[in-house]
Order: structure tokens, then C-alpha cells, then sequence
């Protein structure tokens, strides 16, 4: 074939004679295994590997990471297994082709399944070797490259998953030439018509601001040279993509995205960049708030440059991109720069260290994560492009997503931060969590040691570590808490059957754990505090093994004590916001444990026809905490009333939660909720406010 023979050509001009060898060898073994294989294009199957492996060459990759390359799809499409590729190969080749290969031999339960523990499988090959990656990502180009012989469906599939998640790890690993192509190919396939259209129209818009961009830059040279600046002046086109994004994202017109053409300016050293910005500045009038420096504050994947838009003679705006030549290889090549340039700078070392620390962030979230889906969500919100920089109390500079809150940056210092805070200084000023961080914005985080993470948090955060740190934090706290309802409530059904708890022996519970499938102990009582078993039905098989406990069956010992420290596993429910002193009864709703009504609330009455699900539960005398009730007060519309019903509330020694008011004309209703600890603090609490001359009718709203 003209394409090995071109390959190991080129090839031959970087790596040893034995790699060269070796490499011919893997070929060879490829071409075999894919032998009678075609792609729906109707070339051989080998084109598709040596292909790739002609991407990584560009790169300059190693002999190892070509062997992977050309091997990269035969244990996934032939009989080959990962054991004869390490016998003739090595193990090295053998790992990386293990990391690329896909999952499809496995049934998953949908295609989003499928999908995400391929990614799970991925990185973690990825984060022993960043190789993996850099194959995957050839790989994919060359099927994006090669996407018109697939079925409609199934392009628009792959060019939605190139868009969403291929081409943002690309950025995110700084292979920007790579990023563009991707990112073009998928939208020229997912949005046919708009591609072509969009086309069109800067091949026409090409010509009218060419002749600009010439005259600047023919300018600029002259300019840069006369200041003694030793510099290259190139042009650059915007990509198709970007230029569809920026209209979408800030709704223009095409005629309105200025900075299609623009130019890129490329110095020997740091100071230089800042002397011919100087000069650019002196030249042409910037426009502000348009400038932005890569340089001192570089973006997450390494990308350096000194970022201006100016008003060019004709009054058309250029931008223009300032940097050092290390930069620009860094800003093409990403992580690959490793292996293109071989050298020890400071920036390539930093690089590789931000790119390792990403790895590992994202896979403490994959060992954590409950599911694959749930990890590709991590991923996803990973991959944000924009970022806002702040800053901590000691200086250091942090990169967040566009729209990250507080809550984001306290978890971004550290997990313990994030699971204690509880408000935030943002330029010495107390501001909410919720609240957004903009670029340059100092950030301190007030923490207290009896603070946990909020539920609402969820509703705002944006990173991916924020995200996943509250959810496991929430689960494991319900789940702890489940279980210690769950061993109560099993008490009292084993009471019930004339036995006790503390007497069953191991044997009894591991033979349960096997009849019921479960993992452990932990997790049967955990699912009887959450509802997902009945405890008569467990206690009947730990009491009477073998047994089946009867329908309609209740438990005859003694009621549930509520202690009000149970958190997540115990629920008031909001409809008749039981308090202490109320006559109660508990309800075991699946999936979210107890839920305690009073005995008149009508919610209850819906499952009056399935006793088995009620329990006797009381309040224990020595409950401290507060609980929320609603009380509706209809007062005399008159001047200084809500002040006076206020006062009151505080004098009794409850706390306002929320307050709403309706009505017009004479008389006015408030709903007020407060915080109590008991009937008897309501019953002090609405007397005093019975006192207030302008209160007509008070009552205490249930429902």
C-alpha cells in the first residue's frame, strides 16, 4: 500500500531503524487480523489505523504510541486478545490499546449507558497515560474526516458526541488544530444547511476584509521592525464553528461578527509581547474592555497570549493575538508539544502538570460516581470553555467555569471548605453563596464546623466538583441516617414477633444478605429506613427463616420515638407540618423513608386501603429543636400592623421563616411561618398576638 510505504518514510525521519522495524511488524499483524474487513466508505479496514497513526505522526509521537495506533481496533473487531498484543508487542502497547478499545461486547441498558462507561473505561487508561487520549482523539478525526458513507442517524449521533465531549477534550488538552477540525467537521454534519450557508457567506466576506487585514499587517511589520521588535505578523480566519457559536450565543447577524479575519502576532520573549502591544496600541485605537491578558493569568489548558480587538484605517475592527513562539507551539499542540518539541522549558512542565491534576480530579469523581451517566454529567460540565478568574484571601489565582457561584469556588479550594461554608466575603463585601463570581473578584469563605452542604446548592452550582462533592456528601449522610431509622423500625417488628434484635446472630443476617441479593447489612436496614423493604416482611425472615410475613400484619410493640435529630432519613411533611405535642403518625413513603403527618391530615387518607405502610410514632418529651408551622392572621389594614405582629413574634420567642400578604380594602391576611418548639410555644405565641388590637382572626393553617 502507497500510504505504509509514505508513512514509514516519513517516519524513518524521526524514530530509530528498530522502531521503523517494529512499526512495519504492526502493520503487517494489522492488516492480517483486519483481512476481509472494508469500512462503509469500501476501502480495506487497514486505511482507518494507518490513517491515524498518520495524525500522530504529524505529532511526532513515539514508536510505542504508533504501534497502539495501528493496533488500536484489533481487539475490538477481530479475535485478538490483549495478551497476544503484549507477547509480540510488550505490555506498554498492549495498555494502550486496552484503553482505546471500546466496551461493546458488553450489554449495557441504553445507549447513554454504553457510552458513558466507555468514557469511565477511557480515562482510566488515560490516567496512567496520556497517549490514550491523544489515539482516541486521531481516531475520531479520522471518522469524522470520513463521515459521509455513514447512515444519516447514525452521523448525527456521532457528530453530537464529537461536539459535546471529542472536541472539548480537545481544547481542554490544548490541541487547538485538532479542536477546530473536530469541531467544524461536526457541525458541517449535524447542521448541513446552516454549514453551507455560513460557508458561503465568508467565502464572499473573505474578499471585502482581506484587502484590511493586508494593509494592517503590511502596517504593523514596518512599525514592529522601526521599534526594534523582532516579530512575525501572520493572518488567521476565524473558524466556521466559532463564528456560528458567537451568532447563536450573542444573537448577530453574521454581518455583525467583526473579528472573522484578524491577526496574530509572534515575538521572541514575554517583555517583546508587551512592547508591541505597545506599538499596536500606538498604531490603532483599541477597543475597550476587548483586551485580555493570557499571558499573566494563562487559561486552564496552558494557553498563553496577549488577546486585543482595535479599530483598523477603514474603521473595521481586527483582532489581533500577541505571543512568544513557545506559546504558539503550546497553543497548537497542547499536551502533544511534549513529544513535537523536544525540550525541558518550564511552560511545557506546567502544562503536563495541569493536565495531570485535570486527569485526576475527574477520576476521584469516576471512582465515586453511583453510575456512568451520572460521571458523563461530571464530565460534560467539566469541559466549559469560558472561565472567570478570582482570586484567594493569599493571592492565588483560581480558573472557574462562566457562571460559578461561591459555592463553586469553596469547593475548588478544598472539599472540607466547600462541605463547611456557610457565607462568603467577595471584595471584603458578606455576600450570599448564590451569588456569581466575576473575573478578578477576591473570594473568602466563612466556614463553621457544624455546617453541611445544603441540597438547594445544587440548584446553582456549575462545576463538576461542586456538583458531585454535594450529592455524595447528601447520599452518604441519608444513607447513615437511613440505616439508624432502619435498625428502630426493625426492632420493633422483631419485638413484635416475640424476639430480639440484638440476638440475631451473624449467620442469620449473612444468610438474609444472600436470600435478598443485597450487598450487606448495612444496606437492608438502610433500605427499611427508606422504605424499599417493610421491616416485618425482613423481620419475619430473620425471626422465622423461610417465612413470609401475612399482609395487614402491624407491629404490637411499642410506638417509634422521634428524637428530631434523625435528618434526611425522617420527614415532616410540609402538607399538615406536624410539631411536637401534634397526634402523629409516621407513613414509609419508597424512597424517602418515614414521613410524619398528623393523625387529621387528609394527605393520610389516600393510603387508609394499606395499613401495612403506617407506624405508631410519638414525640420524645426532651425534643429541643425547632419546627416550622404556618399561622393566617386576618389584621385591620392599618399603618404599622405588620411592625406590631413582628414585634410580637420575637417577644414570644419564635423566628419568622417567611411572610406573604394578601388582600385589599379594609383588612388584610398574613401568612406568616415560624420556627416553634412545640404546641404549647404556638399556643404562648398566638396569644400574644391575640392581644394586638388589629388582629381580627387567627388560626393555624394545615395543608
Amino acid at each position: 500500500m502507497a500510504e505504509a510505504e509514505l508513512l514509514f518514510k516519513q517516519l524513518s525521519g524521526y524514530l530509530k531503524p528498530e522502531d521503523v522495524v517494529q512499526l512495519e511488524s504492526a502493520y503487517h499483524f494489522s492488516k492480517a487480523a483486519h483481512h476481509g474487513q472494508f469500512r462503509k466508505s469500501g476501502d480495506p479496514y487497514i486505511s482507518h489505523p494507518l490513517a491515524v497513526t498518520q495524525i500522530l505522526a504529524q505529532m511526532r509521537l513515539d514508536a510505542q504510541a504508533l504501534t497502539a495506533a495501528l493496533l488500536h481496533d484489533v481487539m475490538e473487531d477481530t479475535k485478538v486478545t490483549k495478551a497476544e498484543i503484549a507477547s509480540i508487542f510488550g505490555n506498554p502497547v498492549a495498555e494502550l490499546v486496552d484503553g482505546v478499545s471500546k466496551l461493546d461486547r458488553i450489554e449495557f441498558q441504553s445507549a447513554e449507558d454504553a457510552q458513558a462507561e466507555n468514557f469511565r473505561k477511557m480515562l482510566l487508561a488515560v490516567s496512567r497515560d496520556v497517549r490514550v487520549i491523544l489515539i482516541k482523539l486521531a481516531d475520531r478525526l479520522h471518522n469524522m474526516r470520513t463521515l459521509k458513507s455513514v447512515e444519516p442517524e447514525k452521523r448525527r449521533r456521532i457528530a453530537r458526541e464529537t461536539l459535546e465531549i471529542y472536541a472539548p477534550i480537545a481544547n481542554r488538552l490544548g490541541l487547538n488544530a485538532i479542536y477546530q477540525e473536530l469541531q467544524d467537521l461536526a457541525f458541517r454534519h449535524l447542521y448541513p444547511n446552516r454549514y453551507k450557508v455560513l460557508a458561503k457567506a465568508v467565502k464572499a466576506a473573505r474578499g471585502n476584509r482581506r484587502e484590511v487585514v493586508h494593509k494592517v499587517q503590511a502596517t504593523l511589520q514596518q512599525k514592529l521592525k522601526e521599534a526594534g521588535i523582532d516579530a512575525e505578523v501572520h493572518g488567521r480566519e476565524k473558524h466556521l464553528y466559532s463564528i456560528y457559536k458567537k451568532m447563536r450565543e450573542k444573537s448577530l447577524s453574521f454581518s455583525q461578527v467583526l473579528d472573522i479575519l484578524g491577526l496574530r502576532i509572534i515575538v521572541k520573549d514575554i517583555p517583546s509581547c508587551y512592547l508591541a502591544l505597545g506599538v499596536l496600541h500606538g498604531l490603532y485605537k483599541p477597543i475597550p474592555g476587548k483586551f485580555k491578558d493570557y499571558i499573566a493569568i494563562p487559561k486552564a489548558n496552558g494557553y498563553q497570549s496577549l488577546h486585543t480587538t482595535v479599530f483598523s484605517p477603514l474603521g473595521t475592527p481586527i483582532e489581533v493575538q500577541i505571543r512568544t513562539r513557545t506559546m504558539h507551539r503550546i497553543a497548537e499542540s497542547g499536551v502533544a508539544s511534549h513529544w513535537l518539541y523536544k525540550t525541558s522549558d518550564a511552560e511545557f512542565k506546567e502544562l503536563h502538570q495541569k493536565t495531570h491534576q485535570w486527569l485526576q480530579s475527574l477520576l476521584e469523581s469516576l471512582s465515586e460516581s453511583r453510575d456512568s451517566v451520572e460521571f458523563l454529567e461530571h464530565l460534560k460540565v467539566d469541559l466549559f470553555p469560558d472561565e472567570v478568574y478570582v482570586f484567594t484571601p493569599k493571592g492565588k489565582i483560581l480558573a472557574l467555569p462562566r457562571g460559578a457561584t461561591a459555592v463553586d469556588f469553596a469547593y475548588a479550594v478544598h472539599t472540607d471548605i466547600g462541605n463547611r461554608c456557610v457565607a462568603a466575603k467577595i471584595n471584603y463585601e458578606l455576600m450570599p453563596l448564590r451569588t456569581e463570581l466575576k473575573n478578578g473578584d477576591q473570594v473568602e469563605i466563612i466556614t463553621a464546623s457544624h455546617a453541611k452542604p445544603n441540597p438547594s446548592w445544587l440548584n446553582y452550582v456549575v462545576t463538576s466538583k461542586a456538583r458531585f462533592e454535594i450529592r455524595h456528601f447528601l447520599r452518604t449522610m441519608q444513607y447513615e441516617e437511613s440505616a439508624e431509622l432502619g435498625e428502630r423500625l426493625l426492632a420493633q417488628a422483631v419485638t413484635a414477633l416475640g424476639g430480639k434484635l440484638e440476638d440475631i446472630t451473624d449467620q442469620q443476617w449473612d444468610k438474609l444478605v444472600r436470600e435478598t441479593s443485597a450487598k450487606s447489612k448495612q444496606e437492608i436496614l438502610a433500605d427499611i429506613g427508606l422504605g424499599k423493604r417493610l421491616a416485618v416482611v425482613v423481620a419475619r425472615m430473620l425471626v422465622a427463616p423461610g417465612g413470609e410475613a401475612q399482609r395487614g400484619e402491624t407491629s404490637s410493640a411499642g410506638a417509634i420515638t422521634l428524637l428530631g435529630t434523625e435528618g434526611m432519613a425522617v420527614q415532616y411533611a410540609r402538607c399538615c407540618r406536624p410539631i411536637p405535642g401534634d397526634p402523629i403518625i409516621g407513613l414509609i413513603k419508597k424512597g424517602q423513608g418515614l414521613v410524619i403527618h398528623t393523625h387529621d391530615c387528609p394527605m393520610i387518607g389516600k393510603t387508609k386501603g394499606d395499613p401495612e405502610k403506617w407506624l405508631d410514632v410519638q414525640w420524645d418529651p426532651g425534643i429541643t429543636r425547632s419546627f416550622g408551622v404556618t399561622i393566617r392572621l386576618v389584621v385591620a389594614n392599618q399603618r404599622g400592623v405588620l411592625a406590631k405582629v413582628a414585634a410580637e413574634i420575637a417577644e414570644a420567642g419564635s423566628n419568622i421563616e417567611n411572610v406573604s400578604m394578601d388582600g385589599e380594602g379594609a383588612y388584610t391576611t398574613m401568612n406568616f411561618t415560624l420556627q416553634v418548639k412545640n404546641r404549647v410555644h404556638l399556643a404562648r405565641v398566638m396569644r400574644s398576638l391575640r392581644r394586638i388590637p388589629e388582629v381580627a382572626r387567627i388560626t393555624r393553617v394545615k395543608g
